[in-house]
């Protein structure tokens, strides 16, 4: 039998573990539940997928996101550990085949989002799974309190009821003391360790700078600090335009948002991550699941509406604990702006229930149906349809999905589904007449269990791989299949979806919770306050800052955010500055020299040094040049 270390190493190629890690495991091996707060990057999956391997059986995960499911499947599999998702974008059939399968134990995972949970057959099935572990992913969307809450997240605690004696364990990256509170409460843990790690990031310089022009002050941020980066916008029209302004200034970039098909993300987001593109400007539908460690920067162009949100996508910088850049941008409008936020974010009743009876009606969804359907939604058309505010429709349907009526999303990925309507004398023709279709029937026949009787859903990656051949052919060939009325073939879908969660019901009499509503409100007008107030900091420490706000630490003053170095300059002597920009001076040739090298020569960690050179560059004695190359004015 392997060691913890020992699969550690096998599967994941590593030599020991990362901090808390290994205590994490041992805890949950000796049975008790875990919390275990761990920043972005610091290594969460490892803390279950190790315990589950070492003991026999199976471990659920529940996680909120489809496409997240899907990858971390996608990476156990390629690992050569067997996993399987189990989502509402699977038939019937799909599910009932994998709940034997987990019952019969030949899968080691299981990821299951929330929404399953409340399947009477899946819970059923729960007595018959030798069950070793539970982790609970985003925990933090159990509480009324966290920033991005789930209806459907309530629901975990049957798994508790049915399997008592197995232990749980909580992930998040970002829980204030109150939303800790709740994920054990709702939980049910009992005898149970929380493990903490330090939300404080010694290496990431935080920074507000406050300008006319966002655009340009990116531009300078980048030109400024080498290496791989990304932007933040909070549209995807300011995706494309601030990575077109950056293309045109020689720095390679492109965009990302939730709008593009999935082949143009992957592509995207591949070409980011080995270092063909440089600049990644996204909305914040780019960064989840993704652990790319020498981000050296990561610019807010626009306030985000929450400090948890704030955190998770600055710290997706330096994660392999080099110096980076946290650089949040501001309009002087901007905090008025913020402030006027929670009326808009949380529209009035009326609106909320004219929208939902305007979905049922544009989707010809009848009452009393649609429960666990997703349907194609075209949100354009649907708000010039009805004559909606775009910006009111999106926060009413949010609010349809905290209420647990429906989910509204904008990249959903529903694979291809296929069966077999001909007969087998049919098929024994195809493999004599057309070698090229036969090869596709035997691969969704040796592929896809049940597919001669059930609609299954295929992928077409997979069919590629297996058939040698390219996707874009794999597709002809099913529409070639079904034309000869070999299968029927329904492609993958990457439009906007809706998907009913419950029935729909008369808009005159949904239950809607008026007292949570108004409560969401409340919250969200709070972590709009701390936004302001972070923002508005001018002499404290904006690290300790954020430490303050998730877990009261020891105050201290990091030594690298922007209000650090500013106190650290006010009390540097003139003859400091002088001599150490004298040296910087010194060192850099008439020939100019990139930023990269300069900090092989000068200790870019020194403050003296870094506040020297910043003031050697606002007093022009110091630029970038259109290379990128620092020069010394003449």
């Amino acid at each position: 039998m392997l060691t913890t270390n020992e699969i550690l190493h096998k599967f994941w190629g590593y030599e020991q573990f990362r901090p808390l890690q290994a205590d994490i495991i041992d805890t949950i091996l000796s049975g008790k539940d875990v919390l275990a707060l761990m920043p972005t990057g610091a290594g969460k999956s490892i803390c279950f997928q190790v315990p589950a391997m070492f003991n026999e059986g199976i471990c659920i995960v529940v996680t909120p996101l489809i496409a997240l499911m899907n990858d971390q499947v996608t990476h156990l599999k390629d690992k050569g550990i067997p996993a399987i998702a189990f989502h509402s974008g699977l038939n019937f059939y799909e599910q009932d085949i994998a709940l034997r399968k987990c019952i019969a134990g030949d899968y080691k995972f299981l990821y299951v989002s929330p929404e399953r949970l409340q399947s009477l057959e899946f819970r059923e099935c729960l007595n018959d799974m030798e069950v070793n572990l539970i982790a609970v992913d985003e925990a933090h969307c159990i509480s009324q309190w966290g920033f991005d809450f789930r209806p459907a997240y309530l629901e975990i605690s049957i798994l508790r009821e049915y399997l008592p004696d197995v232990p749980i364990l909580a992930l998040t990256a970002s829980a204030t003391e109150r939303v800790q509170k709740d994920i054990l409460q709702y939980l049910s843990f009992k005898d149970y360790k929380l493990f903490y790690s330090s939300y404080r990031r010694d290496n990431i310089s935080l920074s507000v700078f406050k300008t006319e022009s966002k655009p340009n002050k990116v531009l300078e941020v980048l030109q400024n600090v080498a290496g791989t980066a990304i932007v933040y916008c909070k549209t995807r029209k300011l995706t494309q335009e601030i990575a077109a302004l950056l293309q045109l200034n020689k720095v390679n970039a492109d965009y990302y948002h939730a709008g593009l098909s999935q082949e143009e993300r992957r592509t995207k987001q591949d070409n980011w991550t080995q270092n063909k593109t440089r600049v990644m400007v996204c909305t914040n539908a780019f960064g989840m699941g993704i652990d790319k460690p020498d981000v050296r920067v990561v610019v807010h162009h626009d306030a985000p509406d929450s400090l948890e949100n704030y955190y998770q996508e600055a710290g997706r910088a330096g994660r392999d604990g080099k110096k980076s850049y946290a650089v949040l941008l501001c309009y002087p409008d901007d905090i008025q702006d913020l402030q006027l936020m929670p009326e808009i974010r949380f529209p009035a009743y009326e609106f909320i229930k004219n929208c939902y009876q305007y979905i049922g009606n544009y989707l010809q969804v009848p009452v009393g149906n649609g429960k666990g359907e997703f349907y194609d939604f075209d949100f354009n058309s649907f708000v010039k349809n009805f004559s909606l505010n775009p910006l009111q429709t999106i926060y009413a349907l949010k609010a349809l999905e905290q209420q647990g009526f429906l989910e509204f999303s904008e990249s959903v990925f529903l694979p291809a589904k296929v069966v077999f309507t001909a007969n087998r004398e049919t098929l024994n023709y195809i493999e004599d007449s057309d070698p090229e279709l036969d090869r596709v029937v035997k691969c969704m026949l040796r592929l896809y269990e049940g597919i001669l009787d059930h609609r299954v859903s295929v992928f077409i990656g997979q069919m590629a791989r297996y058939c040698y051949i390219g996707e874009d052919e794999v597709k002809e060939r099913l529409l070639r299949l079904q034309r000869l009325q070999i299968i029927e073939y329904w492609p993958n879908k990457e439009t906007p979806q809706i998907h009913f969660i419950e029935n729909r019901a008369p808009a005159d009499y949904i239950n809607f919770d008026h007292a949570f509503y108004k409560k969401r409100k409340e919250i969200y007008r709070h972590n709009i306050a701390a936004v302001v107030d972070y923002i508005e900091l001018e002499k404290s420490c904006r690290m300790d800052f954020l430490c303050q706000y998730f877990k009261g630490e020891e105050p201290f003053r990091c030594g690298i955010c922007d209000n650090c170095l500013n106190e650290k300059k006010a009390t540097l002597t003139i003859k400091d500055v002088v001599n150490t920009g004298q040296r910087i001076l010194d060192k850099i040739p008439a020939s100019g020299i990139l930023l990269s090298e300069f900090k092989t020569i000068l200790d870019w960690n020194d403050k003296d040094v870094q506040i020297s050179f910043q003031k050697l560059s606002e007093d022009g004695l110091l630029f970038f040049d259109e290379h990128g190359m620092i020069r010394k004015r003449s």
